[in-house]
C-alpha cells in the first residue's frame, strides 16, 4: 500500500491502463505538453507520444464526438473535460448519442468511452468553474456516472470505467484532488461500478452522500458521536448511475432515520432519487421523515469566499441537521 492523493490515484489508473492496453488513449485541452490544468497527465506525452496523448482545440463537442467515434470503432478513449462547467457543448454527443449506441444498434456496437470531468466548489472557482453537473448525466439511461471521494475508490473505479464497454462519466471533485489522501494498493485492482460502500458504521441514523460531502459528513458524524453519543452510519454512493438500491435500502432499514447530503441543489437531484427509492422500498421501516441537506436554490456558486462558504454545506451545518434528525 502507498499513500496517494486523489489526483495521484487518478493519474496511476490512467498510466496503468495505457501501459496495459494500447487501444487506450487520452484527449483533451492542454493535457499533453502542459500535463493538464491539474497536472493529471503530466509527463504522459513523453512516455506515450502525441498519437496517444492528444491536445485538442477548445471545443468540447469535438472532444466528445471524436472520442465517441473512436470508441465505436474499437478504441478506448479517455476524454477530459477541463472543468465540468465546460461540458455543455458536449451534451448532444454524450446524452444524445453515446448513451444510445448499444440500444440503437441492438447490441451490435458499444461505446467504451470514459469522460473525466473535474467538478464541484470550495475552491473559489466562482460562477463558471464550480458547478455540480451530475444529475444531468445520471438522468440518462445508457450512461454510467461515477463519483469517487477517496484515492482508493478513484483509482479502482477509474480502471473499471476505462475497461467498461459502456460510456462512463467519471466525476472528480476538484477540492479532493490534493486535499484527500489515503492508502492505495500498489498492485492492480478494480472497484465495481454500481456498488455503494459503508464508510462508517452506526445504529442511530443513516447519512447517504458522495463526493466531497463524504468527508464533511464523516467529520460531522465523528463530532455527533463525541458531543451527543449518536452514531451515524455513513453510506458513500460512489456511483450515481446505476444507484445501488439494495445498499441504500439496507442502510435505511438499519437505523430507520435517513439523511442525504449533497453539494448540488436539492430540487430534481440525486437526493431526490435516493429519497424516492427509500420511500418506495423502505417506507415502513422509517421512524422519521427523510431529510435532505444541500445548498440554496441559486443558479451559480458565488465567487466571494464568504458567500461560497454560506452556499456549500459544511461539517457544521451537516452536524446540526444530523442532531435534529436523531432527536425526531
Amino acid at each position: 500500500m502507498s499513500q496517494k492523493t486523489v489526483i495521484e490515484a487518478v493519474r496511476e489508473a490512467m498510466l496503468f491502463e495505457m501501459r496495459r492496453d494500447p487501444e487506450v488513449f487520452i484527449m483533451g485541452e492542454d493535457i499533453a505538453h502542459r500535463g493538464g490544468v491539474f497536472l493529471a497527465t503530466d509527463g504522459f506525452v513523453d512516455e506515450f507520444g502525441e498519437d496517444r496523448v492528444i491536445d485538442t482545440p477548445l471545443a468540447e463537442s469535438s472532444i466528445a464526438g471524436i472520442a465517441l467515434g473512436a470508441a465505436i470503432n474499437g478504441k478506448r478513449p479517455i476524454a477530459e473535460i477541463q472543468f465540468a462547467d465546460f461540458v455543455w457543448p458536449a451534451i448532444n454527443q454524450l446524452v444524445g448519442e453515446a448513451s444510445k449506441v448499444r440500444y440503437g444498434t441492438n447490441g451490435r456496437k458499444n461505446a467504451p468511452l470514459t469522460v473525466r470531468v473535474p467538478y464541484g466548489g470550495g475552491v473559489r472557482g466562482g460562477l463558471y468553474h464550480s458547478q455540480s453537473i451530475e444529475v444531468l448525466f445520471a438522468h440518462t439511461p445508457g450512461l454510467k456516472v461515477v463519483a469517487p471521494a477517496t484515492p482508493y475508490d478513484a483509482q479502482g473505479l477509474l480502471v473499471s470505467a476505462i475497461r467498461d464497454d459502456d460510456p462512463v462519466i467519471f466525476l472528480e471533485h476538484k477540492k479532493t484532488y490534493r486535499l484527500v489522501k489515503g492508502e492505495v494498493p500498489d498492485e492492480e485492482y478494480t472497484e465495481p461500478i454500481g456498488v455503494a460502500n459503508v464508510k462508517r458504521e452506526g445504529s442511530d441514523i443513516t447519512v447517504i452522500t458522495y463526493g466531497l460531502m463524504l468527508h464533511y459528513t464523516l467529520q460531522a458524524a465523528q463530532a455527533l458521536s463525541e458531543q451527543h453519543g449518536v452514531e451515524a452510519l455513513v453510506l458513500d454512493l460512489r456511483t450515481l448511475r446505476p444507484l445501488d438500491r439494495g445498499s441504500i435500502c439496507e442502510a435505511a432499514r438499519h437505523t430507520g432515520k435517513v439523511m442525504i447530503v449533497q453539494e448540488d441543489t436539492p430540487a430534481v437531484s440525486v437526493s431526490s432519487e435516493v429519497s424516492a427509492i427509500v420511500a418506495e422500498e423502505a417506507f415502513y421501516d422509517l421512524d422519521a421523515p427523510i431529510v435532505r441537506v444541500g445548498p440554496p436554490e441559486l443558479p451559480p456558486m458565488p465567487f466571494s469566499p464568504v458567500q461560497e462558504a454560506a452556499f456549500m454545506p459544511s461539517p457544521e451545518t451537516i452536524l446540526e441537521s444530523m442532531h435534529r434528525l436523531a432527536a425526531m
